[in-house]
């Protein structure tokens, strides 16, 4: 027999009972689409996290409060020691003769409040930081102008608002500039608005507000002394990173006492290692989701093999007159093999386009909600399901394939 007669042969088998065969393919579809869906859900969650990080900068560095890296520092007593990033930190990192491949350094207080205006209030996230700020995060507005130095040195009650915020406060996103918002219940004047990011893994940057520093830690942000959340330092360019995180240590070793050998107290964050982190969390979620999802396409090899065993039971006679007439085991074989192999095919092709739509669906209702999230298809990720639909046909295939072959015509002849 040809690969033609073969074909014809299943396609006619299986259209014998196409609600059986229907709902053989129905276990492989759901399999398939469940892959390609949950593949393409990881590698969206990758995409737009690491998007959001190279969003930041190339050549941008984090300073963080205590050892994210490693076992936190203790005392001999065995406490754990926390030592807060003060603006003394910022002025030392920012020492051209220290650290010449830095440069800019922005320090930055951070917490949540209430914005009001207009009758109307939100939750939002505020940020006290210098004019440094703008240039390291690149950040832009639609409208007015960013903090500068007078604000900054003149504790200024001045704010800029991210899109989303103003959107919530006054219904509008133009023609703000001169209005006035209260953060905590204390009076802002709005200078500018930010242009927009969109959301992302790190949270909503178009739902911020961004005050002086120094009126931050007054009148919002109460810190002890001169410590700060987090310091911003930008490189003098992407390929000065790495030697930037070396000067960085070095200052922030020598001014916190830390002898040499000793676990650092702080955490430097270059966007490689951000990068690295975020895709390795990624890649084991999206491992997960695959792998979550292959269980439903074993299930849907499981019920290709009990359909195939009742066919075998059905066809016995059907069998032993085949060999009576001469057919060999060899094509009994690939008949019920070719049968298998077709149903998961079937499944496969099928299950592409439902993942498809699944996938599309989800980015559908992720842009509805504000976040930037789109569910990514590769063609990976498509031969990955289509092969594996492909071998599993074959596999749960082989037992019923083997033991219709395997018949004597003589007893396959006498079976009722």
């Amino acid at each position: 027999m040809n690969g033609t007669q073969i074909l014809i042969e299943a396609l006619e088998s299986l259209s014998g009972n196409k609600m059986r065969s229907g709902l053989t393919i129905l276990g492989i579809v759901i399999g398939v689409a469940a892959v390609i869906a949950m593949l393409a859900v990881g590698q969206g969650a990758q995409n737009s996290i690491t998007g959001s990080i190279n969003g930041i900068g190339t050549n941008v560095l984090f300073v963080f409060s205590g050892n994210q890296q490693g076992p936190p520092m203790r005392n001999q007593g065995g406490t754990k020691i926390v030592r807060a990033l003060t603006m003394n930190d910022a002025k030392a990192i920012s020492d051209v003769f220290a650290a010449p491949s830095v440069a800019a350094v922005g320090p930055v207080l951070q917490g949540s409040a209430e914005a009001s205006a207009a009758g109307s209030t939100s939750n939002t996230t505020v940020y006290g930081v210098t004019p440094a700020y703008q240039e390291i995060r690149s950040e832009t507005v639609t409208e007015g102008e960013f903090l500068n130095n007078e604000h900054y040195l003149g504790h200024a009650s001045v704010a800029v608002i991210g899109p989303d915020l103003a959107d919530k406060l006054f219904s509008r996103k133009e023609g703000l500039v001169g209005e006035s918002i209260r953060i905590s219940g204390q009076p802002f004047r709005i200078i500018g608005v930010l242009a927009s990011k969109g959301g992302s893994s790190f949270g909503n940057a178009d739902n911020q507000v961004i005050i002086p520093l120094t009126t931050a830690r007054d009148r919002v942000i109460h810190k002890s002394g001169d410590n700060v959340d987090i310091i911003f330092v930008q490189s003098i360019s992407a390929e000065a990173t790495t030697l930037a995180s070396m000067e960085i240590k070095q200052i922030m070793q020598t001014r916190h006492n830390i002898p040499v050998g000793d676990e650092n107290d702080f955490t430097v964050f270059t966007q490689q290692d951000m990068l690295a982190t975020a895709s390795s969390i990624t890649g084991i979620l999206t491992i997960f989701l695959g792998g979550i999802a292959g269980i439903s396409l074993l299930v849907g090899g499981i019920g290709i093999m009990n359909i195939m065993l009742v066919s075998v039971v059905e066809r016995t006679r059907e069998i032993g007159l085949r060999k009576a007439l001469g057919a060999r085991k060899r094509d009994i074989l690939t008949q019920f093999l070719a049968e298998s192999s077709l149903l998961s095919l079937l499944g496969g092709i099928i299950g592409i386009l439902l993942g498809w739509t699944i996938s599309y669906i989800v980015g559908q209702v992720a842009a509805a909600t504000g976040n930037a999230f789109e569910p990514s298809i590769t063609v990976s990720s498509v031969l990955l399901a289509t092969i594996f639909s492909a071998a599993i046909g074959m596999f749960f295939g082989i037992y019923p394939a083997n033991r219709a072959a395997s018949l004597q015509p003589v007893e396959a002849l006498r079976f009722e």
